[in-house]
């Protein structure tokens, strides 16, 4: 691992730095998906981008914005056509600018030629993150996807030979499925990341009304399998379902794990915002996120759900997400971060983890064990139910 992937420019507590794009058609919807996804209909495309036009101004206004990262994700953006695309990147370049470090489009294999891949490279991306899931027939169909194999490789193979970097989704514990073939065939194209989820079977999706089950056993075969795989070839698990060669690193998902503010535009974003308001920041709240409705509200301009984040649930969150980091959290930034002291508040749950091997501590740099990696959700829960006193005004954080 490079000296530190993580390592990013540490803005002052009011300036944004990243932003995400939601672009919520699909050409089908799988039957595993749970995000706010639709297929498109007449109009409703260019609804969209009216709609979005007027909301990256409205952000504009409001937030000071100097944008290292833009991530596009869905959906499937790759799905947009090209002149859509344009008017999309043309609307987020007008109003707030566009990543100086890295600039993600997510693609489904299917909407790749060589002539799309250099446009988009043209419109100013610099990344892609494929959605692969497997390189295995048997498995595609199982999850629903509309490309096969031959497909995925051909648009690997094409994207990186227009010159973008290029990460590989994979879905792990599918049952039947070939994983060691999977990571092997992935590699061998010459991605230089690798995201690995397992499949979780969410309510409401098609597979949870057929009943689809996923097996323990089979979740931490994978959950292990990857890493050993992925690791003999290079590639780094920097954070848990997430593997690198050095400098491949996802920037943007860092900033999410690192509890950067970042800004959500689009149905169905989330940001995680400075708080402005002054009131708010004398009543102890440092940031605020928030969560546009999905596109039919969301079109008519209706505003979604926001909540105020004080330094306790800043602390918490931070180590919820700061922990699924191999670097893991440094305890001092964090307090400097929240106005807590972090290793004196939480001193107790740090502990308690550290004897049960789930979480280690080396001077102030507090990290999972990959023990705790697999139960990160109950290690969470300790530091949840401390009580921490409620303090006046924020103190010295500068959450940004």
């Amino acid at each position: 691992m490079s000296a530190d992937p993580a390592a990013q420019p540490s803005p002052g507590p009011d300036v944004v730095r990243h932003l995400y794009v939601h672009v919520p058609f699909c050409p089908t919807i799988c039957p595993y998906c749970d995000f706010h996804v639709l297929t498109r209909r007449a109009g409703l495309v260019e609804r969209y981008l009216e709609r979005l036009e007027a909301e990256a101004a409205a952000l504009a206004a409001t937030y000071r914005v100097e944008l290292d990262t833009v991530y596009l994700g869905g959906g499937t953006p790759s799905f947009l056509r090209d002149a859509e695309l344009e008017a999309l990147v043309g609307s987020v370049r007008r109003h707030l600018g566009w990543g100086r470090l890295e600039n993600t489009l997510e693609v489904n294999p299917g909407t790749v030629t060589p002539e799309r891949s250099a446009h988009w490279q043209a419109l100013g991306f610099d990344r892609a993150s494929v959605g692969v899931q497997s390189l295995d027939d048997a498995t595609l169909t199982f999850l629903g996807r509309q490309h096969d194999a031959q497909q995925a490789r051909e648009a690997v193979r094409t994207l990186i030979g227009t010159g973008l970097r290029v990460s590989g989704d994979l879905i792990t514990a599918v049952p039947g499925q070939p994983l060691e073939s999977d990571i092997q065939g992935l590699l061998d194209l010459g991605v230089g990341h690798v995201s690995a989820y397992t499949l979780t079977i969410e309510p409401g999706t098609e597979f949870a009304r057929r009943g689809v089950t996923v097996e323990e056993e089979d979740e931490r075969r994978g959950f292990e399998q990857t890493e050993a795989l992925l690791s003999a070839r290079g590639l780094t698990r920097y954070e848990i379902s997430n593997y690198a060669r050095p400098g491949q690193e996802s920037r943007h998902n860092l900033a999410y794990w690192q509890g950067r503010t970042y800004l959500g535009l689009g149905p169905g974003a989330a940001g995680h915002y400075p708080a402005l308001d002054e009131r708010q920041r004398t009543g102890g709240i440092l940031t605020v996120r928030r969560t546009n409705p999905h596109l039919h509200e969301w079109l008519t301009g209706e505003a979604g759900t926001a909540e105020s984040i004080d330094a306790p649930e800043f602390v918490t969150d931070a180590l919820f997400m700061g922990l699924r980091l191999r670097a893991g959290v440094n305890l001092g930034s964090l307090s400097r971060r929240s106005g807590l002291d972090v290793a004196g508040v939480y001193a107790a749950p740090i502990e308690a983890n550290v004897a049960r091997g789930l979480l280690a501590l080396d001077g102030e740099q507090l990290r999972a064990t990959p023990e705790g990696w697999w139960v990160l959700n109950r290690v969470i829960t300790d530091f949840l139910e401390v009580e921490v006193p409620r303090q006046d005004t924020p103190g010295s954080g500068s959450p940004g």
